[in-house]
């Protein structure tokens, strides 16, 4: 009898702390909880999904999503665009995928660009339609849009632009030339965060720590959560030792958490189309971790490592996971990203995978 009653207490203990078994069916309907952000951005998935991409786990296919959650991925990173050229990253292509990203139980982490293509620090252009608003109109505009998102896909995370090291939006939202108007505009996106959507947390982002420190100082009365950084060798340099003293100097002197937002690294020199790959030398590597499946994954954890290990850090993104050659071989259509994608040349999911193990 007693056996039978400590069986029955432990299995209610069971449905009232929500430890059910999850069979990844896309069932769950709440995001991980873990706190630790082991994160990807599949901004792409769609569109290699719409060409008939077929990604796999092994020999046999499997939704990359539920590859990367079974992986121990909790948050899923999208990009999204105002009104882009061909419907790829804009608002229904985004809701649709951070519907399944939720239903599988994983976290949705909104890139918000602000523009209708790629926003970073050598372009921060605003959507063709804004062009032409005097400032009360742009903001007004912005605050409007972001309200959109924030009712119809419901980010856990939401990033107030994408790499803004010198502000978003331009000419208005430029930061060295037009600080008071930077700021005006950020701080009213993140004030409509907070009163409509108060348990999403808000970042800021940067790319690499060279200026970071003066970026984090100009914002330093703005209303938000995570510190975010990319960190890619080829641009912001080789050495760990540094981007771990750097996270902890910024996440220490804000009181912020810090997520390194985008990172990757090659598993091959090769190429998969001809289209030149952003990452094809020998130079550009860091010696310690060669361009080979192994080097990938011990170079992702190395990167974990350096986020784990100071106070402050609160996880890691992969950016271009799941950017493999699915469009032809021509130098215009194919990937410049494919030998640092976390799928292969066969779309066989690659051993970094074992890097975000909870």
């Amino acid at each position: 009898m007693k056996i039978k009653i400590y069986i029955t207490m432990f299995c209610l203990a069971l449905a009232f702390t929500g430890c059910g078994s999850d069979d990844g069916s896309g069932n769950s309907p709440q995001p991980a909880m873990d706190e630790f952000i082991r994160g990807v951005d599949m901004s792409f998935l769609p569109e290699a999904e719409q060409e008939g991409t077929a990604y796999k786990n092994g020999n046999a296919t499997q939704d990359a999503l539920l590859t990367l959650k079974n992986a121990g991925v909790n948050t899923i990173r999208i990009r999204i665009w105002k009104n882009p050229a061909n419907a790829h990253s804009g608002f229904q292509e985004v809701k649709v995928l951070a519907q399944r990203v939720h239903s599988m139980g994983m976290k949705v982490w909104l890139t918000v660009h602000y523009s209708d293509t790629w926003a970073d620090p050598s372009a921060q252009q605003k959507p063709q339609a804004w062009v032409g608003f005097n400032l009360a109109q742009l903001r007004d505009a912005a605050v409007t849009y972001t309200n959109e998102i924030l009712l119809g896909i419901q980010p856990d995370i939401i990033q107030i632009g994408n790499e803004t090291n010198d502000g978003f939006m331009y000419p208005e939202g430029n930061l060295s030339s037009n600080e008071s108007q930077y700021l005006q505009l950020v701080n009213a996106i993140s004030a409509t965060i907070r009163a409509n959507a108060p348990d999403t947390k808000i970042m800021l982002h940067h790319a690499g720590t060279q200026g970071a420190e003066w970026f984090f100082d100009k914002t330093a009365n703005v209303d938000y959560d995570y510190i975010g950084l990319s960190y890619y060798p080829i641009w912001h340099g080789k050495d760990l030792t540094a981007l771990q003293n750097s996270i902890s100097t910024l996440g220490e002197a804000h009181n912020k958490k810090v997520i390194i937002a985008e990172t990757s690294y090659p598993f091959t020199l090769e190429w998969n189309d001809w289209t030149n790959n952003v990452v094809g030398l020998e130079s550009q590597l860091i010696p310690a971790y060669p361009a080979t499946a192994a080097g990938q994954k011990d170079f992702l954890l190395a990167v974990r490592n350096v986020v784990e290990n100071s106070t402050v850090g609160a996880g890691f993104c992969y950016w271009g996971a799941e950017w493999v050659s699915f469009k032809g071989q021509q130098a215009t259509d194919g990937s410049t990203w494919e030998n640092q994608a976390l799928w292969d040349f066969n779309v066989k999911a690659l051993p970094a995978l074992d890097a975000f193990n909870e």
